[in-house]
């Protein structure tokens, strides 16, 4: 049984963890040209993430707050693997997006 201040910070994490997600998702871009046999994966990346995204939002709203965390974090990490390929572009942004500097 989660105890409620337990509870409390998992429904926060979750809050943070989508709301980061969800603004990582709209500034990626996908920087590989159309003829490139990379640019199916890279939109597959984005599709994964997109997806993730909206199981977390599913279970939240189910109240399956550990899934609905571990979703989030699944999409991110969609993001961040794109962006350390070098599939997507996120303008250097250190803040959402684990970079290389």
């Amino acid at each position: 049984m989660i105890k409620n201040t337990n509870l409390k910070e998992l429904i926060n994490r979750c809050n943070k963890y989508e709301l980061l997600t969800q603004k990582a998702l709209k500034k990626a871009k996908i920087c590989i040209p159309k003829e490139s046999s990379l640019y199916p994966i890279a939109k597959d990346f984005i599709d994964m993430s997109t997806r993730y995204l909206e199981d977390g939002r599913y279970y939240k709203q189910k109240g399956k707050w550990d899934i609905a965390l571990a979703s989030f974090s699944y999409a991110h990490a969609w993001l961040d693997c794109s962006a350390r390929l070098g599939l997507i572009d996120v303008k250097k942004d250190y803040k959402l997006f684990t970079l290389y500097k």
